[in-house]
């Protein structure tokens, strides 16, 4: 299997001082960003890439695999391949209060992938807004139909806001509103393929790798600690912490070949699963490793207070109780009476 890691690994340890954004710009431009695509047989390379740059900084990751799921999507849906060296990004937040609209820039013109189409509206939670090129924008052409389009954000009619991120925790992510008057856009896929399609809830996975990088990263300050000093405390809890990192390992290993095998199925059981295991396992490392290391290596150690600030935020993007009765009520609708056989 190819491993995509090794490279950003070694890029990324000379990329300490830079901003997210001028990073994700080093990485395309070495083509780093050339990802294995979801279901083709290196599903598995491909999360364990975003695992490495999640390891070495979440607010970097958030624009990294944004960019790299641009490019999955743009590839699963057929449409025309991005230039060369350029940073994309994905914004399909749909919060009641801000919704995009999408009207046909030529009235007598089909629905049909390529169309041209006007933006109005503002967007929320757009990361890597002030550093992006173009990005991917869930917008609606009526009250019920949504679609996909995509959008050059060097033109006038895009206004990215100075509000919409207050938290400590991810804010070198840029996550801020941006607001389109009129703005040039074309659609990509049909409308509601974005949703449809396999790759969506694939990519939900590719999320679950990113949590699960960092949680190694912080979980390897303690076991190197432990290494130096086999304190018994400290042991309990890299312990409490392993069971946490290899069960998670474990299943996304498992539905890495699940999607490879059967690439036209979601997997939305399984990809929740994951999720919720790899939320679960941080939550278990920023339990443990803090109580284990005391203070004094997060405030000593630049990037792992990035991460004891980085994670908190990053893992709400799982929706806690909701995701676990979605899991539950698959579970319990399955034909298979014995769901947990070994």
């Amino acid at each position: 299997m190819t491993d995509a890691s090794r490279p950003l690994e070694d890029f990324l340890t000379f990329s300490e001082t830079q901003e997210p954004g001028e990073i994700l710009r080093a990485l395309v431009a070495q083509g780093l960003d050339q990802l294995p695509l979801p279901g083709q047989g290196h599903t598995l390379a491909r999360w364990r890439a975003l695992a490495a740059v999640a390891a070495h900084n979440l607010s970097l990751v958030k624009l990294f695999e944004g960019h790299t799921d641009a490019l999955a999507i743009l590839a699963e849906l057929g449409a025309q391949a991005p230039a060369a060296a350029r940073t994309w990004a994905v914004w399909g937040a749909e919060p009641p209060a801000n919704r995009v609209q999408a009207t046909l820039a030529r009235l007598n013109e089909g629905l049909a992938s390529g169309s041209e189409v006007l933006l109005s509206g503002t967007k929320a939670w757009c990361s890597g807004a002030r550093s992006v090129d173009q990005a991917l924008v869930t917008a609606w052409l009526s009250d019920t139909e949504r679609c996909l389009v995509a959008v050059n954000l060097h033109q006038p009619e895009v206004q990215v806001c100075k509000s919409g991120w207050e938290a400590v925790g991810m804010a070198a992510s840029a996550s801020v509103d941006v607001r389109f008057e009129n703005a040039s856009a074309t659609l990509v896929g049909t409308p509601g393929a974005y949703l449809s399609r396999p790759g969506f809830q694939h990519g939900g996975a590719g999320i679950a790798a990113c949590w699960y990088g960092a949680s190694a990263r912080m979980a390897g300050h303690l076991r190197q600690a432990c290494r130096s000093k086999a304190e018994p405390h400290a042991l309990a809890h890299l312990g409490a912490v392993d069971i946490a990192l290899s069960t998670t390992a474990a299943l996304l290993r498992v539905t890495a070949a699940q999607i490879d095998a059967q690439p036209a199925l979601p997997w939305t059981m399984d990809v929740n699963r994951c999720r919720l295991a790899a939320e679960a396992a941080a939550q278990q490392v920023l339990q443990h490793v803090p109580r284990a290391l005391g203070p004094g290596p997060f405030c000593k150690d630049r990037s792992l207070a990035l991460l004891l600030a980085d994670l908190p935020i990053f893992i709400r993007q799982c929706h806690a109780e909701r995701d676990l009765a979605a899991l539950g009520q698959a579970i319990a609708e399955q034909e298979n009476n014995a769901p947990w056989k070994l």
